[in-house]
């Protein structure tokens, strides 16, 4: 089976990464992730993104400044997963968590050092080798 999931890396104006933590009761509860989630019948990635980030974090994301960037396919121990990753960098409102979730903004070059879910791993390590970090001090 085939699972697809639309994910997104919002990317804030120091050039962070907003991530989420998989709240307790999920599974990979305490690992982080982009945000996102599974993309319903009838829907198409992009639309997922809006509506998860509506219901999960309360922003609205520009629908037009969505860019798709790449993709993660992992085999998980009962199913296939399939996730286009899009960034973001326009969005009105304040990420505030509705699940529980712990969330943070993370540089680029530091996403490697969550302790992230198995499908975000290549993702992460992606976008460290591929957007520049907006961090001007250390």
């Amino acid at each position: 089976m085939v699972l697809l999931v639309a994910a997104c890396a919002l990317i804030d104006a120091d050039g962070r990464i907003l991530m989420c933590q998989r709240p307790e009761g999920k599974s990979h509860a305490g690992q982080w992730e982009f945000p996102g989630g599974k993309v319903e019948d009838g829907e198409r990635p992009e639309d997922t993104i809006l509506r998860e980030l509506r219901e999960e974090l309360c922003i609205e994301p520009c629908k037009q400044c969505l860019q798709p960037f790449s993709f993660s396919s992992f085999a998980y121990e009962d199913f296939n997963l399939l996730m286009p990753l899009y960034l973001c960098r326009q969005w009105d409102g304040f990420a505030r968590p509705t699940e529980g979730q712990a969330v943070k903004w993370v540089f680029p070059d530091r996403l490697l050092e969550l302790d992230l879910v198995p499908a975000d791993v290549e993702l992460a390590r992606e976008i460290r080798d591929r957007l520049k970090s907006g961090r001007r001090f250390e």
